[in-house]
């Protein structure tokens, strides 16, 4: 099935229709999967289809789809919050972002579940669901880093 479909099935178990903006809304998410767009990112992006489409009316969607558990609201210690669709996968996946430029990675490997396996067993607690976030610097960005902190001190 495809994803609007699946999509579409989800809001009318929950007695929602999936309107030709809200559509637009998803497409933008689908189109941009793996850029963890912000409120307005989505905005600008979707205005291109949806002109007359307000800022709320992306808000809302948003946090429905939030509600609906077809995607993840996020936020990585920028303060702005990210907007992550869920896949069809059990768990979340994780993200390793760099302290130094921004850039966000994801892994879609599940490295956890013998964690989960042993929590259920020695706790009784049953884990739904996770989300882990590696905060780091990449060797490239600390390679250029250590440089520009260099070219900085002898300016100074």
């Amino acid at each position: 099935m495809n994803p609007i479909a699946n999509i579409s099935q989800q809001f009318a178990a929950q007695n929602y229709k999936l309107t030709p903006q809200r559509e637009a809304i998803v497409k933008v998410l689908l189109d941009n999967e793996e850029e963890h767009l912000s409120v307005e990112e989505v905005y600008m992006r979707v205005k291109t289809s949806y002109p007359h489409l307000g800022l709320a009316t992306v808000y809302r969607t948003l946090e429905l789809l939030c509600e609906l558990h077809i995607v993840e609201k996020m936020n990585f210690g920028d303060g702005v919050a990210r907007y992550d669709l869920r896949d069809d996968h059990a768990h979340m996946h994780h993200h390793l972002i760099c302290n130094v430029c921004g850039r966000l990675e994801e892994i879609k490997e599940d490295w956890l579940l013998e964690l989960e396996r042993r929590l259920e067993v020695e706790y009784g607690f049953k884990v739904t669901d996770h989300r882990l976030d590696f905060k780091g610097t990449y060797k490239t960005c600390k390679q250029n880093g250590c440089k520009a902190d260099k070219q900085k001190q002898a300016v100074s």
